[in-house]
């Protein structure tokens, strides 16, 4: 399957912005095209994340480990979404997050440097990847409040309906660890939901 990079961040970017044809070629050529396999790290722990990544086909998860040695997912994505460790990258800071692949998975990077170069190029670029942040902002919002307020069934639930497309794109402990809970409760809580 040939992917079009251009018209992919092109389509994804006017959603947001108007962009003239020559606004058009000067933001995608921010963008370079790479192909990372599954379980490959593109973010790691005490490295400065150098990149964000726009995901045209694949999945990947973002995740800390914890003193006891367990990991806690902290994102997913999947296509049109974005994914780096954004402390580290927008603050020049060490990561303290993994980024990995969890599929075989085609992406977008962008630099930090070539980012400031596209927000002091135009307005519009600064608008785009504003609006990122702020919907970013949002998202993890409503994730900490549903964390705090609903029950692990009612956080699976919530999973399901709102991102069905990630249901069978992720291990199950992968998806336990993203809600707050075992891979075992996981397992109570699905088979309960085939049985009920």
């Amino acid at each position: 399957m040939t992917i079009h990079t251009p018209s992919s961040i092109g389509r994804y970017a006017s959603k947001f912005i108007d962009l003239t044809p020559e606004e058009l070629t000067t933001f995608t050529a921010a963008f370079k095209e790479i192909k990372v396999k599954k379980r490959q790290f593109l973010v790691q722990p005490n490295f400065i994340a150098q990149h964000r990544y726009f995901i045209l086909k694949g999945a990947l998860r973002a995740y800390v480990v914890g003193e006891e040695g367990q990991d806690h997912t902290i994102q997913l994505a999947i296509e049109d979404w974005w994914i780096s460790d954004y402390n580290s990258y927008m603050f020049r800071q060490p990561a303290s997050m993994f980024v990995m692949a969890v599929e075989d998975s085609h992406l977008l990077q962008i630099s930090f440097e070539d980012e400031l170069q596209l927000k002091a190029t135009s307005y519009k670029f600064e608008t785009f990847f504003r609006i990122l942040a702020e919907r970013s902002v949002a998202f993890m919002q409503r994730r900490v409040i549903t964390s705090l307020t609903q029950t692990a069934e009612q956080r699976y639930d919530t999973f399901v309906e709102k991102y069905p497309a990630m249901v069978n794109r992720f291990p199950q402990y992968v998806i336990a660890s993203y809600l707050g809970m075992t891979t075992e409760f996981l397992s109570r809580i699905r088979n309960h939901k085939m049985k009920g």
